[in-house]
């Protein structure tokens, strides 16, 4: 390859068919931005498998490099606050959307998107992290901040729980010393889910069930990665004063529920969202994450792939085939 080209997964619409090809671009393709960034790994999250496959309505314009998140070395900068050689993170800001995303080896970027890499870790651990861990670490600041303390009797529902988000939830929770209950469609993940901390394992089916305005008072909080049908039956099974922290809608947008959990039990539904988040919340984030995520449960909930293989594992992503965490390494061959 020559040395002013690189290589990036790009999407291309024909017709209504998004296509993922592998191509070799040069610098002057690149939006515009601050800083450029030699980019070491990204991730695959399930908004990045709807985006490539096409299945969402993910992608605003094309060509469009995917990717919702990166952390590699900055190249080149005229912004004050990095200089050539720092590493940084990206999670957010609508990157693999609006604008050109992780899916490539050299990344342009606005200053204002990118995070200092924290002290202690490496730009792998942090893709191992991505959006999605790091968006559980904003679930579990919320439940705390609404009082939802390890030290209560019953425990905390993780649904979604092997997918990427969920498998972090459940580790973080259960390293801060909560009781973790942990929902999924996947029977076989069952001995998965207890390795990184689950001491309760739910169906899918049971808790997809259509609730009654209440049910039993079951869990103290929850992480919920869903949405729909299964986030009204959490809701409904809240112990009083607890909380849920929501951050999917896997789903769909639909919440079949009624408003009696939250007057008749004081039960508070807190969104997050890893995009509208401001800059000073991230840093305490990935610091939380440098802090309260073992080290151990990350490698055994995530493996590296190369940009050509996430054509198939997007593919995969959607269908509910994937667990834990996928590294993209745009090096890798």
């Amino acid at each position: 390859m020559p040395q002013n080209t690189f290589k990036a997964l790009v999407l291309t619409q024909e017709g209504k068919k998004t296509v993922a090809t592998i191509q070799q671009l040069a610098l002057d393709d690149l939006p515009e931005g601050d800083v450029l960034v030699a980019v070491e790994y990204s991730s695959l999250n399930y908004k990045d498998g709807l985006a490539v496959t096409g299945k969402g309505k993910i992608v605003r314009q094309f060509p469009m490099v995917p990717g919702v998140d990166l952390a590699g070395t900055v190249l080149e900068s005229s912004a004050p606050d990095y200089q050539v050689g720092d590493k940084v993170v990206l999670t957010g800001w609508s990157v693999g959307e609006r604008y050109w995303g992780g899916y490539t080896q050299k990344a342009r970027l606005q200053s204002r998107w990118l995070v200092p890499l924290p002290a202690g870790m490496d730009t792998k651990t942090a893709m191992a992290i991505g959006t999605a861990g790091f968006t559980a670490m904003l679930c579990v600041m919320a439940l705390e901040e609404a009082g939802i303390l390890p030290d209560g009797d019953k425990p905390i529902l993780v649904t979604g729980a092997s997918g990427g988000v969920g498998s972090v939830a459940v580790a973080l929770l259960a390293k801060l010393g909560y009781t973790v209950h942990a929902v999924s469609g996947r029977p076989e993940t069952e001995g998965y889910l207890r390795e990184l901390g689950a001491t309760g394992f739910v169906s899918r089916e049971e808790m997809n069930q259509p609730p009654k305005p209440l049910e039993a008072q079951r869990w103290a909080g929850a992480v919920d990665t869903v949405g729909s049908t299964m986030l009204a039956r959490v809701l409904a099974e809240i112990d009083y004063g607890g909380a849920v922290a929501a951050c999917g809608l896997a789903g769909g947008a639909d919440l079949p529920t009624t408003v009696m959990p939250f007057i008749l039990r004081g039960v508070k539904l807190l969104g997050v969202d890893s995009v509208m988040c401001p800059f000073a919340r991230r840093q305490q984030a990935w610091a939380r994450l440098v802090q309260d995520l073992p080290g151990n449960a990350l490698q055994s909930i995530s493996h590296v792939a190369s940009l050509e293989e996430v054509p198939q594992l997007a593919d995969d992503i959607i269908a509910g085939r994937v667990r834990g965490r996928i590294v993209v390494d745009p090096n890798a061959s």
